[in-house]
């Protein structure tokens, strides 16, 4: 699943006329980016929920036939949040796992690497997987920290999810549709039962939140 129904306030005024995941970003979209990357790990079905411009975006990425696989919309009248979200779009999973990035992130991890977590939380070893970065000066961020085991805890150094995770996709199920709510506090429950595991990412990583993020990606890329 890919989370793309945010306004992008902070994207004024690019997002004026132009949804957030429809920014272009080193040449292309920041959503295609995604897409393309879960389909070459071999990933068929992709649901993205959409709010604003939610027209705009399915018209121009249309049924995913030109990526090589379907594309499925959950449209959501108003922003429902990261967790309202995923709880509504949740009728259209079909695995006991999912994996779930935002649309607004650019980075060059290798999704390959969410595949051994997705089997471990099939296989019921786990609630979820997170994708951890060092926390960005400025930004906020810091939510979790890592232990030696790969296990995800409350203490610290902390730091900061990226966005890009694998859940169990039956509690999702489970929570309230149609409704506007965070994940990060069903997060944090299944952190303090120890049910999550992570990894410290390294590589290129950047939350696209403003015009100075896409001109920063955009002058490193000629640099």
């Amino acid at each position: 699943m890919i989370l793309a129904a945010g306004r992008g306030e902070r994207m004024r005024p690019l997002t004026d006329t132009l949804c957030k995941p429809l920014v272009p970003v080193r040449g292309a979209p920041l959503i295609e980016y995604h897409i393309k990357k879960l389909v070459a790990i071999g990933v068929k079905r992709i649901v993205i929920n959409v709010s604003y411009l939610a027209e705009q975006l399915m018209q121009t990425l249309g049924s995913g036939e030109r990526f090589g696989c379907e594309l499925i919309y959950s449209v959501e009248r108003e922003p429902l949040e990261s967790g309202g979200g995923v709880a509504t779009a949740s009728t259209h999973f079909r695995g006991a796992a999912i994996i779930l990035v935002s649309a607004d992130i650019y980075s060059d991890f290798d999704y390959a690497r969410l595949l051994p977590p997705v089997r471990a939380i099939e296989n019921g070893a786990a609630r979820a997987h997170f994708v951890l970065v060092k926390p960005t000066a400025g930004e906020p961020g810091g939510e979790f920290a890592l232990d030696a085991a790969d296990r995800v805890h409350s203490g610290q150094p902390r730091l900061t999810l990226a966005n890009i995770a694998v859940l169990a996709a039956e509690p999702c199920r489970t929570w309230p549709r149609g409704e506007p709510f965070k994940l990060l506090p069903h997060y944090q429950q299944w952190v303090d039962s120890g049910a999550v595991t992570g990894e410290l990412f390294t590589g290129l990583w950047r939350n696209v939140t403003t015009p100075a993020d896409v001109d920063i990606l955009n002058l490193s890329l000629k640099m």
